[in-house]
């Protein structure tokens, strides 16, 4: 059997949600990551340093003891977000960075920006200041093909921001194209990308295929599978530019199989089993450790973590729990169309 140590991982995109969720999914993602970036799409959403502050004391009140892990905090974006508000979050250690949703684009962001001119003095005060900002990047025009969302926002946004902002420092968020790819390589060092477990392990016939299979379904969408292999290529061969943001994002399994099929794929649970699995896939069990644990952090100039964590590779595949319980519903968890061998000991 083989093994491999690696410096512990963080998750640079999480959605933890709250109280009785929050309870039951943050020790999935504490038990095998250091830190992550908590997003702020709650209902209602997190708008200023206040409660950044009051949703990251009820987040630590839910990390098992056992657990060291810090969550960094966010602010949602919106037309009036005040730039001095957001400037004294930053300065003050509330928040580490601000997540800009265009209107529409995924869970809970209808209070999202729908013209991004009018939050240009917000984003020329992040970048004076040096607060990242992470994108969900695609549009939501009616008139755009769901597939080709991120595509039309990286050439009619994503290249504005970027060419009147070239100091700012951006995420681009759980990128699904080779588009994407192309361009945050092509661009200025500040914009990097996250990339999923799930857009790495699945292109958009494990949403159809069989029939409807809503637990597959996510925003951004899943895409073809030449899209599929230039994230694994990325991904993969160390490119300092991507880096692991797992976009794990629970709902009620009711929520998701019903008519309006919620969007998002809970992955915590199996993400690093899943990871060395796909990474040993493509011979590339070297890079996994970049991938997960020192890109990201070295964008965001934080030191590496410290401590390590130990993956096993079994003799026959891992099994995995099919969901979590949170009292009377259930949340299910991801299991990916192949057999994994790598566990986390």
């Amino acid at each position: 059997m083989e093994e491999i140590e690696i410096t512990k991982p963080d998750d640079w995109h999480v959605h933890f949600r709250d109280r009785e969720i929050l309870r039951e999914v943050v020790p999935e993602t504490t038990r095998n990551f250091a830190r992550a970036i908590v997003m702020p799409n709650l209902i209602p959403p997190i708008l200023n340093g206040k409660q950044a502050i009051k949703y990251k004391e009820r987040i630590k009140k839910v990390i098992p003891k056992t657990d060291d892990f810090e969550p960094f905090m966010t602010i949602y974006l919106t037309e009036k977000t005040s730039k001095n508000d957001l400037k004294e979050a930053y300065n003050n250690n509330a928040v580490f960075a601000a997540k800009l949703y265009p209107a529409g684009a995924t869970t809970n962001s209808d209070s999202g920006v729908k013209d991004i001119k009018k939050i240009m003095p917000v984003l020329e005060t992040m970048a004076k200041v040096g607060m990242p900002l992470l994108i969900h990047g695609e549009v939501t025009h009616k008139e755009v093909d769901i597939f080709d969302r991120e595509k039309v926002f990286i050439n009619q946004n994503l290249d504005f921001i970027c060419k009147e902002l070239p100091e700012l420092k951006i995420t681009l968020e759980h990128i699904t194209t080779e588009d994407a790819t192309m361009y945050v390589n092509q661009s200025n060092r500040n914009l990097v990308a996250t990339i999923t477990p799930h857009h790495l392990a699945l292109n958009r016939n494990a949403i159809f295929v069989g029939g409807i299979r809503p637990h597959n379904y996510c925003l951004p969408i899943l895409k073809r599978e030449k899209h599929r292999r230039a994230l694994i290529e990325v991904a993969t061969n160390g490119n300092k530019k991507f880096f692991l943001g797992t976009d794990t994002a629970p709902h009620f399994a009711s929520h998701k199989e019903n008519c309006c099929g919620c969007a998002g794929i809970f992955n915590a649970t199996y993400c690093m089993s899943i990871l060395a699995q796909i990474f040993e896939d493509n011979n590339s069990i070297k890079n996994l450790e970049k991938f997960t644990s020192l890109n990201g952090s070295k964008h965001y100039g934080l030191s590496k973590n410290k401590t390590k964590i130990k993956l096993l590779k079994r003799n026959n595949p891992i099994v995995f729990k099919k969901q979590i319980k949170v009292g009377n519903n259930s949340i299910s968890v991801f299991n990916p169309d192949f057999p994994v061998y790598w566990e986390v000991i």
